[in-house]
Protein backbone atom coordinates (compact mmCIF):
# COMPACT_ATOMS: atom_id res chain seq x y z
CA UNK A 1 0.00 0.00 0.00
CA UNK A 2 2.84 2.37 0.91
CA UNK A 3 4.60 1.54 -2.36
CA UNK A 4 1.45 2.28 -4.37
CA UNK A 5 0.97 5.58 -2.58
CA UNK A 6 4.56 6.55 -3.37
CA UNK A 7 4.03 5.57 -7.01
CA UNK A 8 0.91 7.74 -7.21
CA UNK A 9 2.74 10.62 -5.54
CA UNK A 10 5.66 10.31 -7.99
CA UNK A 11 3.33 10.17 -10.99
CA UNK A 12 1.43 13.21 -9.74
CA UNK A 13 4.71 15.08 -9.27
CA UNK A 14 5.86 14.24 -12.81
CA UNK A 15 2.56 15.40 -14.31
CA UNK A 16 2.62 18.56 -12.20
CA UNK A 17 6.13 19.45 -13.33
CA UNK A 18 5.16 18.93 -16.97
CA UNK A 19 2.47 21.58 -16.55
CA UNK A 20 4.46 23.81 -14.21
CA UNK A 21 8.15 22.89 -13.72
CA UNK A 22 9.81 23.18 -10.35
CA UNK A 23 11.10 26.75 -10.09
CA UNK A 24 8.61 28.02 -12.69
CA UNK A 25 8.68 28.29 -16.47
CA UNK A 26 11.06 31.25 -16.31
CA UNK A 27 13.76 29.20 -14.61
CA UNK A 28 13.14 26.25 -16.93
CA UNK A 29 13.46 28.56 -19.96
CA UNK A 30 16.77 29.96 -18.67
CA UNK A 31 18.07 26.41 -18.16
CA UNK A 32 17.14 25.39 -21.73
CA UNK A 33 18.65 28.63 -23.08
CA UNK A 34 21.88 27.96 -21.20
CA UNK A 35 22.12 24.38 -22.51
CA UNK A 36 21.45 25.47 -26.10
CA UNK A 37 24.15 28.16 -26.03
CA UNK A 38 26.73 25.62 -24.79
CA UNK A 39 26.11 23.17 -27.64
CA UNK A 40 29.35 22.34 -29.50
CA UNK A 41 28.29 23.46 -32.97
CA UNK A 42 28.28 26.52 -35.20
CA UNK A 43 25.80 29.32 -34.37
CA UNK A 44 24.07 28.83 -37.72
CA UNK A 45 23.51 25.09 -37.24
CA UNK A 46 22.25 25.61 -33.69
CA UNK A 47 19.92 28.39 -34.87
CA UNK A 48 18.59 26.18 -37.67
CA UNK A 49 17.85 23.54 -35.06
CA UNK A 50 16.00 26.13 -32.96
CA UNK A 51 14.06 27.12 -36.08
CA UNK A 52 12.96 23.49 -36.55
CA UNK A 53 11.92 23.18 -32.90
CA UNK A 54 9.93 26.42 -32.83
CA UNK A 55 8.24 25.65 -36.15
CA UNK A 56 7.24 22.21 -34.87
CA UNK A 57 5.22 23.73 -32.01
CA UNK A 58 2.83 25.17 -34.61
CA UNK A 59 1.97 21.71 -35.94
CA UNK A 60 -0.93 19.63 -34.58
CA UNK A 61 1.23 16.53 -34.05
CA UNK A 62 0.98 16.59 -30.27
CA UNK A 63 2.99 13.81 -28.69
CA UNK A 64 5.21 13.62 -31.77
CA UNK A 65 6.85 17.05 -31.62
CA UNK A 66 10.27 15.56 -30.80
CA UNK A 67 10.02 13.28 -33.84
CA UNK A 68 8.90 16.11 -36.14
CA UNK A 69 11.61 18.45 -34.82
CA UNK A 70 14.24 15.73 -35.32
CA UNK A 71 13.20 15.16 -38.94
CA UNK A 72 13.03 18.89 -39.71
CA UNK A 73 16.46 19.45 -38.17
CA UNK A 74 17.87 16.73 -40.41
CA UNK A 75 16.23 18.33 -43.45
CA UNK A 76 17.59 21.84 -42.77
CA UNK A 77 20.95 20.51 -41.47
CA UNK A 78 20.36 21.97 -38.05
CA UNK A 79 21.57 20.84 -34.65
CA UNK A 80 19.24 18.07 -33.47
CA UNK A 81 19.64 18.77 -29.74
CA UNK A 82 18.84 22.44 -30.40
CA UNK A 83 15.74 21.36 -32.31
CA UNK A 84 14.53 19.21 -29.42
CA UNK A 85 15.18 22.08 -27.03
CA UNK A 86 13.38 24.48 -29.37
CA UNK A 87 10.14 22.55 -28.91
CA UNK A 88 10.13 24.03 -25.40
CA UNK A 89 8.61 27.09 -27.13
CA UNK A 90 5.39 25.08 -27.02
CA UNK A 91 4.23 24.61 -23.44
CA UNK A 92 0.96 24.86 -21.49
CA UNK A 93 1.39 28.65 -21.38
CA UNK A 94 1.73 29.07 -25.16
CA UNK A 95 -0.27 26.21 -26.68
CA UNK A 96 -3.59 28.06 -26.39
CA UNK A 97 -2.49 31.19 -28.32
CA UNK A 98 -0.55 29.01 -30.78
CA UNK A 99 -3.65 26.89 -31.37
CA UNK A 100 -5.94 29.91 -31.84
CA UNK A 101 -3.51 31.62 -34.24
CA UNK A 102 -3.02 28.42 -36.25
CA UNK A 103 -6.74 27.64 -36.44
CA UNK A 104 -7.72 31.20 -37.41
CA UNK A 105 -5.00 31.29 -40.09
CA UNK A 106 -6.04 27.87 -41.37
CA UNK A 107 -9.71 28.79 -41.65
CA UNK A 108 -8.74 32.02 -43.40
CA UNK A 109 -6.53 30.24 -45.93
CA UNK A 110 -9.20 27.60 -46.53
CA UNK A 111 -11.80 30.32 -47.11
CA UNK A 112 -13.99 29.32 -44.18
CA UNK A 113 -14.96 31.09 -40.98
CA UNK A 114 -13.48 30.42 -37.57
CA UNK A 115 -16.19 30.58 -34.92
CA UNK A 116 -14.55 30.84 -31.50
CA UNK A 117 -17.77 29.89 -29.73
CA UNK A 118 -18.07 26.80 -31.86
CA UNK A 119 -14.48 25.74 -31.22
CA UNK A 120 -14.37 26.15 -27.50
CA UNK A 121 -14.76 22.37 -27.28
CA UNK A 122 -11.32 21.80 -28.84
CA UNK A 123 -10.36 19.33 -26.12
CA UNK A 124 -13.79 17.72 -26.37
CA UNK A 125 -13.24 17.03 -30.07
CA UNK A 126 -9.77 15.73 -29.30
CA UNK A 127 -11.26 13.41 -26.66
CA UNK A 128 -13.94 12.20 -29.12
CA UNK A 129 -11.29 11.44 -31.74
CA UNK A 130 -9.13 9.59 -29.21
CA UNK A 131 -12.12 7.57 -28.00
CA UNK A 132 -13.11 6.66 -31.57
CA UNK A 133 -9.57 5.56 -32.34
CA UNK A 134 -9.45 3.37 -29.23
CA UNK A 135 -12.91 1.88 -29.82
CA UNK A 136 -12.17 1.15 -33.48
CA UNK A 137 -8.92 -0.63 -32.64
CA UNK A 138 -10.84 -2.76 -30.13
CA UNK A 139 -13.51 -3.39 -32.80
CA UNK A 140 -10.88 -4.94 -35.07
CA UNK A 141 -10.42 -7.75 -32.55
CA UNK A 142 -13.97 -8.06 -31.23
CA UNK A 143 -15.94 -7.87 -34.46
CA UNK A 144 -17.66 -4.61 -33.47
CA UNK A 145 -18.78 -1.86 -35.83
CA UNK A 146 -16.25 0.99 -36.15
CA UNK A 147 -17.49 4.57 -35.82
CA UNK A 148 -15.34 7.29 -37.35
CA UNK A 149 -17.62 10.27 -36.71
CA UNK A 150 -15.53 11.79 -33.91
CA UNK A 151 -12.33 11.40 -35.91
CA UNK A 152 -13.92 12.93 -39.00
CA UNK A 153 -15.14 15.96 -37.06
CA UNK A 154 -11.75 16.38 -35.43
CA UNK A 155 -9.91 16.09 -38.76
CA UNK A 156 -12.10 18.55 -40.69
CA UNK A 157 -12.67 21.11 -37.93
CA UNK A 158 -9.40 20.97 -35.99
CA UNK A 159 -6.52 18.93 -37.40
CA UNK A 160 -6.53 19.95 -41.08
CA UNK A 161 -7.12 23.70 -40.51
CA UNK A 162 -4.52 23.61 -37.73
CA UNK A 163 -1.98 21.88 -39.98
CA UNK A 164 -2.50 24.33 -42.86
CA UNK A 165 -2.76 27.39 -40.65
CA UNK A 166 0.29 26.57 -38.57
CA UNK A 167 2.66 26.71 -41.55
CA UNK A 168 2.81 30.50 -41.96
CA UNK A 169 3.01 31.55 -38.26
CA UNK A 170 5.39 28.63 -37.65
CA UNK A 171 7.74 29.87 -40.37
CA UNK A 172 7.52 33.45 -39.09
CA UNK A 173 8.13 32.48 -35.44
CA UNK A 174 10.93 30.08 -36.36
CA UNK A 175 12.64 32.65 -38.59
CA UNK A 176 12.47 35.30 -35.86
CA UNK A 177 13.97 32.79 -33.41
CA UNK A 178 16.72 32.00 -35.93
CA UNK A 179 17.82 35.61 -36.48
CA UNK A 180 17.66 36.35 -32.75
CA UNK A 181 19.65 33.23 -31.87
CA UNK A 182 22.60 33.54 -34.27
CA UNK A 183 24.19 36.73 -32.83
CA UNK A 184 23.46 35.68 -29.24
CA UNK A 185 25.04 32.25 -29.68
CA UNK A 186 27.99 33.70 -31.61
CA UNK A 187 28.67 36.29 -28.90
CA UNK A 188 28.36 33.65 -26.16
CA UNK A 189 30.74 31.27 -27.93
CA UNK A 190 33.29 34.04 -28.54
CA UNK A 191 33.16 35.09 -24.89
CA UNK A 192 33.50 31.47 -23.77
CA UNK A 193 36.47 30.87 -26.05
CA UNK A 194 38.11 34.02 -24.66
CA UNK A 195 37.60 32.78 -21.09
CA UNK A 196 39.02 29.35 -21.92
CA UNK A 197 42.02 30.94 -23.64
CA UNK A 198 42.60 33.23 -20.65
CA UNK A 199 42.52 30.25 -18.27
CA UNK A 200 44.89 28.28 -20.52
CA UNK A 201 47.30 31.23 -20.74
CA UNK A 202 47.20 31.60 -16.95
CA UNK A 203 47.98 27.89 -16.46
CA UNK A 204 50.75 28.08 -19.05
CA UNK A 205 52.21 31.19 -17.39
CA UNK A 206 52.09 29.56 -13.97
CA UNK A 207 53.76 26.40 -15.29
CA UNK A 208 56.47 28.48 -16.93
CA UNK A 209 57.06 30.40 -13.69
CA UNK A 210 57.38 27.16 -11.73
CA UNK A 211 59.78 25.79 -14.34
CA UNK A 212 61.92 28.93 -14.09
CA UNK A 213 62.02 28.66 -10.27
CA UNK A 214 63.02 25.01 -10.55
CA UNK A 215 65.78 25.91 -13.01
CA UNK A 216 67.14 28.61 -10.69
CA UNK A 217 67.05 26.21 -7.72
CA UNK A 218 69.20 23.77 -9.67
Amino acid sequence: MVFKRRDRRSLFQILTEIIYPRGGWGRAFLYVQHRVRRLPDTPERIARGIWAGVFTTFTPFYGLHFVVAFLLARMVRGNILAALSGTFFGNPLTYVPIGIISLKTGYFLLGTRFDEGRHRSFFGKFADASRDLKDNIIALFTGGHPNWEGLQVFYHEIFFPYMIGGLLPGIVAGTIAYFLSVPVIRAYQSRRRAKIKAKFDAIKKKAQAEADLAAKAD
